[in-house]
């Protein structure tokens, strides 16, 4: 399946979850700066447009109770195999300290 997925709807659709979610936990946007470490006016704009910088976007994530959900989410896929046969004829290959693509 082909996802029509941009950065700029991801980032919109993020920002409309979190906060979906604080409203969903009583939290005010300024509760939520509070407890979070983010700054009000980043909070804000943040929830307006999606942009926030990573650190400020994890500190969310944990203050929300979001942040495992996400991590285990970005996890790399592990390899499935389909018979024990699968498993004996695959060979180990050396794991990669760097991505290969441009």
């Amino acid at each position: 399946m082909i996802a029509f997925l941009t950065p700029s709807k991801a980032l919109e659709q993020l920002a409309s979850n979190l906060q979906q979610r604080r409203v969903g936990l009583g939290l005010t946007q300024a509760g939520l700066s509070a407890r979070s470490g983010v700054p009000l006016g980043t909070l804000k704009k943040f929830e307006q447009t999606g942009q926030a910088s990573t650190e400020a976007l994890i500190k969310l994530l944990i203050a929300l109770g979001a942040a495992e959900a996400t991590l285990k989410a970005s996890e790399p896929e592990t390899t499935a195999f389909a018979s024990i046969n699968e498993v004996l004829e695959s060979t180990p290959k050396p794991s990669r300290k760097r991505g290969w693509r441009t």
